[in-house]
C-alpha cells in the first residue's frame, strides 16, 4: 500500500514487502464471498491481523520529514486513485446485487461514501490520508515532546473514530508504526523472527474472545503473526521470493483493481462446485485477481494513464 522505501545499509528492505504480499493474498482471499461463507472463522482470524499489519507498515514507512509540498504530493496521489476508485465501487454498489448494495444513491449518499465512510476496501486509502495528514502536522509542532505528539495523534484518532471517519483500532495500529520509526530501533529489532510465535499463535486462535478488536488478544496475534512470517521467510525458495517481492511492491494495484476480479470470479463458484474445499476456486481466483490487476497496472502504464492516476510514469514496480 504505501510505497514509500525504508532504507537499510543494502537498500528496500525486503522483508517489509514479503509481508506486504501475504497481507495482501490475504486480503483477496478473504474478499471472495465464496471463501469468506466457506471458512467464516478463518476469515475472522484473518481480519484481526491482516489490515493491522498493513497499518503498521504504513505508519512505519511514511516519511514525514519531508517538506510540506512533497509530502503533500504524496498524499494527493493516494487521494486521486482512492476518490476514482471509490466513485466507481459506490456506483457499481448501486447497480449490483452485491452485500453492500445501495438501494436508493442519492448526491448526499454519495458524498458520504466518498468522504465520511467509504464502501469496500478502498477505507484503508481513507484512513491512510487522514491518518498521515494527521501525521505529518503534528510532527510540525517542534515545541512538543516526542511523547507529547504522540499523546495528541492518539487524541486526534480518538476525535476521528468518534465522528465515525476511522476505525480507533486500527489507527492505532497506524501510530505503533510510526512510533516504532521514531523509536530509533531497526525494524526487525521489534517485530523478530521467532518460530516460538507458531505455538503461542495457535493458542490464541482457537479462542474466539482473542479475535475481538480492542483485546490484548488480537494485539499478540498481529505481533506473533508478523513474527512467524519473518521466521519464515529465510526459508523461501529464491524464485517464490522473487515473485512475493514483487507483488509486495504493488500491493496498492493489487488493493486498487483487486475487487473488479473478485466479482468477476463469482461465476466460478457453480462450476468447481464439485470441490467441496473451495481450495480450487481459491487458487484459480487468486490467479484471475493478482494477474489481471497487475495487467490492469501494465495497460495504464503502456496507455499513460498512470502519470494522470499515479503522479508517475509506471505504476508497475518491475522486478528487481
Amino acid at each position: 500500500m504505501a510505497e514509500q522505501l525504508q532504507t537499510t545499509g543494502r537498500g528496500r528492505l525486503d522483508e517489509l514487502d514479503y509481508l506486504k504480499c501475504v497481507m495482501v493474498v490475504l486480503m483477496v482471499s478473504f474478499h471472495l464471498v465464496h471463501i469468506s461463507d466457506t471458512y467464516p472463522y478463518a476469515k475472522q482470524v484473518v481480519y484481526t491481523f491482516h489490515m493491522p499489519v498493513f497499518l503498521i507498515l504504513s505508519g512505519f514507512l511514511m516519511k514525514v520529514e519531508k517538506d510540506v509540498r512533497p509530502f503533500l504530493r504524496t498524499i494527493f496521489w493516494f487521494l486521486v486513485p482512492y476518490l476514482v476508485m471509490e466513485s466507481g465501487y459506490t456506483l457499481m454498489a448501486s447497480v449490483l446485487p452485491i452485500r453492500e448494495h445501495i438501494d436508493q444513491l442519492t448526491p448526499l449518499v454519495f458524498l458520504d461514501k466518498l468522504f465520511v465512510s467509504p464502501l469496500g476496501p478502498y477505507w484503508y486509502l481513507h484512513t491512510l490520508i487522514l491518518c498521515g495528514l494527521t501525521y505529518f502536522g503534528v510532527f510540525r509542532l517542534k515545541r512538543l515532546s516526542l511523547l507529547s505528539r504522540w499523546i495528541v495523534m492518539g487524541l486526534a484518532f480518538a476525535f476521528y473514530a468518534y465522528v465515525g471517519l476511522v476505525s480507533l483500532d486500527l489507527s492505532l495500529y497506524f501510530l505503533a508504526g510510526a512510533v516504532v520509526r521514531h523509536s530509533g530501533l531497526p525494524f526487525l529489532s521489534v517485530f523478530r523472527a521467532s518460530w516460538l510465535s507458531l505455538p503461542a499463535l495457535l493458542l490464541l486462535v482457537v479462542h474466539p474472545s482473542n479475535v475481538q478488536p480492542y483485546t490484548v488478544g488480537s494485539v499478540l496475534i498481529v505481533y506473533l503473526v508478523m513474527s512467524l512470517l519473518l521466521a519464515v521467510y529465510p526459508f523461501v525458495p529464491g524464485a517464490v521470493r522473487r515473485g512475493m517481492l514483487f507483488l509486495g511492491r504493488n500491493t496498492l494495484i493489487v488493493f486498487l483493481f483487486s475487487p473488479i476480479f473478485t466479482i468477476l470470479c463469482k461465476p466460478l463458484v457453480p462450476l468447481l462446485s464439485f470441490d467441496a474445499s473451495a481450495m480450487l476456486f481459491l487458487v484459480v481466483s487468486l490467479a484471475v485477481c493478482l494477474t489481471g490487476s497487475i495487467a490492469v497496472g501494465w495497460l495504464l502504464d503502456r496507455c499513460r494513464v498512470s502519470p494522470l492516476m499515479f503522479g508517475r510514469q509506471r505504476v508497475v514496480v518491475p522486478f528487481a
